[in-house]
């Protein structure tokens, strides 16, 4: 049975991110390597996500990974960030025709088992269907479609001012949108909100 996670993890990239995703179940998040450094909403969005749930960084090993995780861990509150860390293993990922500058494995080159032993050794909060709480019930995919901000004509302009009103970065595409809302929001919550701001629209 797959764990789930609790806090947000947060990763480099989409490759780093389908690794954590076939280990665990949580919530993940892309730094896209450096371009969080120009996203001006990147670290206030990560902020916000790590008063609500709290943040776990995970990044490579290598030379940019721990720059990477430096700057995040500087512009970040500590009191809500762990960090987690994977073992140095020299090799290859399978997609690359040759290894990193450092020849050491990242984030992707992980198996299953070591994504969660390290997620475990930062401190992560897990749980399991027979474990976990009740929790509210999420957002989902038909809810967006039902008030109009994906699937419809103009779900973007919709959907461009409700980021606006939340103060979310403006590129959130759905499925983020989906992600980030059932971190900080339950469905009750949302879909109050949704039918204060929107009944005219739709």
């Amino acid at each position: 049975m797959m764990k789930h996670v609790h806090e947000v993890i947060v990763v480099e990239g989409r490759y780093d991110k389908n690794t954590v995703h076939q280990a665990v179940s949580a919530t993940i998040i892309e730094t896209s390597g450096f371009g969080f450094l120009k996203n001006k909403d990147k670290i206030p969005l990560l902020r916000r996500l790590a008063g609500k749930r709290g943040l776990i960084i995970l990044t490579d090993n290598d030379r940019a990974g721990f720059f990477i995780r430096g700057r995040l861990h500087g512009m970040l509150s500590s009191a809500n960030v762990k960090h987690a860390y994977i073992p140095d293993i020299k090799g290859r990922e399978k997609r690359k025709k040759a290894a990193s500058g450092e020849g050491k494995l990242g984030v992707e080159g992980m198996t299953q088992e070591i994504i969660i032993k390290s997620l475990e050794l930062a401190g992560a909060t897990f749980s399991d269907k027979n474990t976990a709480p009740v929790s509210p019930e999420r957002i989902t995919k038909a809810d967006l479609f039902g008030c109009g901000l994906s699937g419809r004509e103009g779900s973007a302009q919709k959907r461009r001012k409700l980021l606006r009103q939340l103060n979310l970065p403006e590129r959130l595409a759905a499925n983020g949108l989906l992600e980030v809302l059932n971190v900080l929001y339950t469905r009750d919550e949302f879909l109050s909100l949704n039918s204060n701001s929107y009944d005219s629209d739709l």
